[in-house]
């Protein structure tokens, strides 16, 4: 697994790369909605703090660099990186879907257990995908409703 620190290490270095250009990271590709915002504008900066992550299906999450300590987030940044490279010129993304990126969100905000995290991890691991029906079907619970706390 990658470092909390060699993860920060990498987000400084992709940041450096990209500022000298002085140019804004944005999905215009397509005419759909990327985190209520349809191309780049101002209000596309992020806050001191905090990294953005786009998900396969272009969906934009804003968090704080404290949520780089969960090894959730470790193994999506592994994931990327070994399906899509390290990109100097474009967002991260993670190769999930963003219904599992708003559950993987919500577990972190609220306090994931360990041993659900380490479920998580290894769900991930052995199907190599990050889909909520991914891990449906990986827990026997096809068919079912998965709990979110809070929806």
């Amino acid at each position: 697994m990658i470092s909390a620190k060699n993860l920060i290490k990498m987000a400084r270095k992709w940041q450096r790369m990209a500022s000298p250009s002085r140019r804004r990271i944005c999905l215009s590709k397509s005419n759909k909605e990327v985190d209520f915002e349809t191309s780049c504008n101002t209000t596309s900066v992020v806050n001191k703090g905090h990294f953005v992550v786009y998900t396969a299906d272009e969906r934009r999450f804003v968090m704080p660099l404290v949520y780089l300590k969960h090894n959730i987030l470790l193994e999506l940044f592994k994931m990327s990186e070994e399906e899509f490279g390290v990109s100097t010129n474009g967002p991260i993304r993670f190769p999930c879907d963003a219904v599992f990126m708003e559950y993987v969100v919500t577990l972190i905000s609220r306090g994931v257990a360990k041993d659900l995290e380490k479920a998580l991890i290894n769900s991930i691991e052995r199907t190599g995908r990050c889909s909520l029906s991914a891990f449906s079907f990986h827990w026997g619970l096809v068919g079912q409703q998965i709990p979110l706390s809070g929806y």
